[in-house]
C-alpha cells in the first residue's frame, strides 16, 4: 500500500537555492599547446558552487573568465530562491535571463556551470551518486587518451601515446592540420607507439577545406585512422557531409564540441554530417543540454561522444544510451586531478564512476587550487 508523503519527503521536494559563490582559476600548460588553428598555454576554468538545504553543489566550465561576470550578473539572482529539486525550470528561467545578451558561447557556457552545480546539489541532497540520479545504464564508459598537439615534437608525441596505450587505453587522438605537409609523418609516428590493437583518432579542428581534408582522409587510411574529427569548420554542414560520403567506409567522422543547444544538433544530425555526434555539457547549457543532445542522438540513431571534462562527462555517459565513449582529454584530466578528491581516473581504458560518493562524486582540494585563483 502506497503511504502518503511524509514531512521529510516535504523537505526534500522543496529545497531553496541560498547561495551561488563563483570563482574563476588558470592553471598554465606543462607545455606550449596548439591544435589546427589556435594555440593556448593555460587553461581557465570557472567554478561555481551552489548551497542549498545544508549542503553545497559543484559546477564547473572550460570557458573565458567572462562567463563568471555572466552568473554573477544575470544568472545567480535568478537561481538563487528557486527550488534545487526543479531543475529545468532554474534551466529555463537562466536562458531567459540571458536572451538579450546573446545565448551561445558565453553565456551557454555560464548556464552550464549552474546547471551542473545544480544537478550536483540535487544528487547530493537525496544522497545518490549522479549518474543514478539520472539513471544508469552502464556501470562504466570506453574513454579515449587525447593530446598529441600540434606543437609537441614527435618524440614527446610518440611517448604520451606509448604511455596511454600501456595504460590500457584502447583508443588515442591526435590533432592536426597545423601544418598539413607534415601530418603523415606525424599519423604514423603515433600509429608507431600505440601499435596495432589501438585505435587511432585524429582532430583537425576546422583546419582543412573539404577537399583538402578527403586528400587527407585518404593518406591517414594508410596508418589506419578510424576516426576523423572536425576535417572541416564544425558551422560547414555541407563539408562535413560531403567528407563523411567520401572517406573510408572505416573512418568516422565527427563534430558537434562547439554545439550550445538542441537546435544546433538537430541542423548537425538533420543534415547527416557526422557519423558521431560530439556534445559538451561544459558548453551546451550543462547536463540539461546534455540529456537533450542525447535524446536526438536516440531519434537520429547516431552515437553520441561527449567532449572533455572527464570527471562530469563520466557519469553522464553511463546514463544515456547512445553514449560511446569520453574524452580523457589531456589538459582537464590533468587540472580535475589538481582541483578535485576523487577526480575521473581510467581502468585499462575505462572510466568508472565512484558510486559510493554522492553527486560528481567530487570535492574540492582548496589548499591546492588557491594558488590558481584569479577572480
Amino acid at each position: 500500500m502506497n503511504m502518503p508523503p511524509g514531512p521529510e519527503t516535504e523537505i526534500v521536494a522543496n529545497v531553496a537555492v541560498e547561495k551561488i559563490d563563483v570563482s574563476v582559476f588558470c592553471v598554465p600548460t606543462d607545455f606550449p599547446e596548439s591544435d589546427g588553428t589556435i594555440e593556448w598555454d593555460s587553461t581557465t576554468l570557472v567554478l561555481i558552487e551552489v548551497s542549498g538545504g545544508g549542503q553545497r553543489g559543484l559546477g564547473y566550465t572550460y570557458a573565458s573568465m567572462s562567463t563568471a561576470t555572466v552568473i554573477r550578473e544575470h544568472l545567480a539572482k535568478t537561481v538563487i530562491g528557486s527550488n534545487a529539486m526543479d531543475i529545468v525550470h532554474a534551466w529555463t528561467a537562466m536562458n531567459v535571463a540571458v536572451r538579450n545578451i546573446g545565448k551561445p558561447g558565453i553565456a551557454s557556457s555560464a548556464i552550464a556551470a549552474v546547471d551542473v552545480a545544480l544537478w550536483d546539489l540535487k544528487a547530493r541532497l537525496l544522497e545518490l551518486p549522479l549518474m543514478k540520479l539520472l539513471g544508469q545504464v552502464r556501470e562504466k564508459i570506453p574513454a579515449y587518451g587525447s593530446g598529441g598537439f600540434t606543437s609537441y615534437p614527435l618524440e614527446k608525441l610518440y611517448d604520451q601515446f606509448q604511455r596511454w596505450a600501456g595504460e590500457g587505453f584502447k583508443m588515442v587522438k591526435m590533432k592536426i592540420g597545423r601544418e598539413p605537409d607534415r601530418d603523415d609523418e606525424r599519423v604514423r609516428t603515433a600509429r608507431d607507439a600505440i601499435g596495432s590493437s589501438v585505435k587511432l583518432f585524429v582532430d583537425a579542428n576546422g583546419a582543412y577545406s573539404p577537399k583538402q581534408a578527403l586528400a587527407q582522409a585518404e593518406i591517414f587510411a594508410a596508418s589506419d585512422v578510424s576516426w576523423f574529427e572536425e576535417p572541416v569548420s564544425s558551422d560547414d554542414l555541407e563539408g562535413l557531409r560531403f567528407v563523411r560520403e567520401q572517406a573510408s567506409s572505416g573512418m568516422e567522422i565527427a563534430a558537434g564540441e562547439y554545439g550550445y543547444d538542441a537546435i544546433y544538433f538537430r541542423r548537425m544530425l538533420a543534415a547527416g554530417a557526422v557519423d558521431v555526434l560530439q556534445a559538451d555539457a561544459t558548453r551546451c547549457g550543462g547536463i540539461t543540454g546534455f540529456l537533450q543532445a542525447a535524446a536526438l542522438c536516440d531519434a537520429f540513431q547516431t552515437p553520441l561522444s561527449a567532449h572533455t571534462a572527464p570527471t562530469l562527462h563520466q557519469h553522464l555517459c553511463c546514463s544515456v544510451s547512445r553514449a560511446c565513449h569520453v574524452e580523457y582529454f589531456y589538459d582537464h584530466a590533468r587540472i580535475e586531478k589538481l582541483f578535485f578528491d576523487g577526480p575521473a581516473q581510467s581502468e585499462n581504458g575505462y572510466l568508472v564512476p565512484d558510486t559510493s560518493r554522492p553527486g560528481l562524486g567530487i570535492e574540492l582540494k582548496r589548499n591546492d587550487l588557491a594558488k590558481y585563483l584569479i577572480k
